[in-house]
């Protein structure tokens, strides 16, 4: 898979931009604030309907402009396949597959794939459990999308039942008995679609685990073990530091969605009078985190920064080869490595290892702001960006 041709309108600094790519590397050049990274974003947006910079969409329309417009054709098989996106801020994105309106936008997702490594991927190491939680979910949705409605639905019904716990919160605080019978209609709906989200999520980390551990021994040179599980509120795991392997024995008890869905009822009930209190759900994937662990140490708080740089790098490397050794997509389900600005941010050693690996995928893109950050392992196509001006010179 790779992408031939992207246009963008109003997307971000352009007005308008056309780019054609070949397959092997392309290096997007130039001083900071200049475009480069804009790029980049676009097709990580087609890809995933999410940006890796900001969590809203406004910020993608060009200032003064009413919409921005998106569109690639990507090579799967030999075949083409044009994906045109309009994203307008705070209203549905509007899609087009082969010329054709979709029903739903999502309908985009999964024809083209992508895996994209920038520096605010440190924060899947030293951060909250929310950019992991997101990391999972796109993943999930790369490899399947039609895991996009579940998690849509499930941010749904978290809202509503949310809505309804301040409410009752409210309600108690004025000294009036909540309604709650609504309540338990909620409950079951949160449970069946989070449940399948949870089970979901767990096999991800089962079939991601040995990629992990394979690309933080390449990247670091024999370092390790490092270690991937996930820590579900709906059980009791211990404390934040517990032992790796007690996470990863109770994911044993996640893989089945009918019985985490009468897990998460049981638990919503028991948490009932403290949800009421605080007018939050405190129970369920909104609340899980994915732990990485490194000597049997969480990696946050323990790892130095070289370490979480390697940490970082192995998630997205495990990603990568997750999806390109997928074996249910048409054939063809290697996708696009996109390397927003990294190597500039890594010592010598990293640099050259990491050069290695990704050396040989279908289509990698770069942006740096030297030509000089580009190892010579990746040595291929140039496009210089000036002032939001693409110019190949190679």
């Amino acid at each position: 898979m790779y992408v031939s041709d992207l246009a963008l309108t109003d997307f971000r600094s352009y007005t308008h931009a056309v780019l054609a790519l070949e397959p092997g590397v392309t290096a997007l050049v130039g001083d900071n604030g200049q475009g480069k990274t804009n790029v980049i974003e676009a097709l990580g947006y087609l890809a995933t309907f999410s940006s890796h910079r900001v969590a809203g969409d406004q910020a993608l329309v060009r200032a003064g402009a009413p919409r921005a417009v998106v569109a690639a054709k990507v090579m799967r098989a030999g075949r083409p396949r044009v994906l045109e996106l309009e994203i307008v801020a705070g209203k549905a994105n509007r899609a087009r597959l082969n010329r054709t309106q979709t029903t739903r936008a999502r309908e985009l997702l999964g024809h083209l794939r992508t895996v994209l490594f920038a520096p605010e991927d440190l924060a899947l190491v030293k951060g909250d459990p929310d950019g992991r939680r997101r990391f999972l979910d796109e993943l999930l949705v790369l490899r399947d999308p039609r895991l996009a409605s579940v998690r849509s639905d499930y941010d749904r019904v978290l809202r509503q039942r949310n809505a309804l716990l301040k409410s009752a919160a409210g309600t108690r605080r004025g000294g009036s008995a909540p309604d709650l019978r609504t309540l338990d209609v909620w409950d079951e709906k949160i449970a069946a679609v989070g449940a399948q989200l949870l089970a979901a999520r767990v096999q991800l980390i089962r079939d991601l685990r040995p990629h992990v551990q394979t690309g933080y021994e390449r990247v670091s040179a024999g370092q390790g073990p490092a270690e991937i599980s996930y820590r579900a509120s709906v059980i009791e795991s211990g404390a934040q530091d517990a032992p790796v392997a007690a996470h990863e024995e109770a994911e044993a008890d996640l893989s089945d969605p009918a019985l985490v869905q009468a897990q998460l009822v049981a638990a919503m009930a028991a948490l009932r009078q403290k949800e009421i209190e605080r007018g939050v759900s405190l129970v369920g994937p909104h609340r899980d985190d994915l732990v990485l662990s490194l000597a049997q140490l969480p990696a946050k708080g323990y790892a130095s920064h070289g370490e979480s740089w390697s940490m970082a790098l192995a998630l997205r490397l495990a990603s990568y080869e997750l999806l390109r050794t997928d074996d249910d997509f048409d054939g063809d389900g290697e996708p696009v490595l996109i390397l927003d600005d990294v190597f500039a941010e890594l010592d010598v050693r990293r640099r050259e290892r990491l050069a290695q690996m990704v050396s040989a995928a279908e289509q990698v893109l770069i942006t740096a702001a030297v030509a000089g950050d580009v190892p010579e392992a990746l040595a291929g196509a140039r496009v210089d960006v000036d002032a939001g001006e693409l110019t190949r010179v190679r």
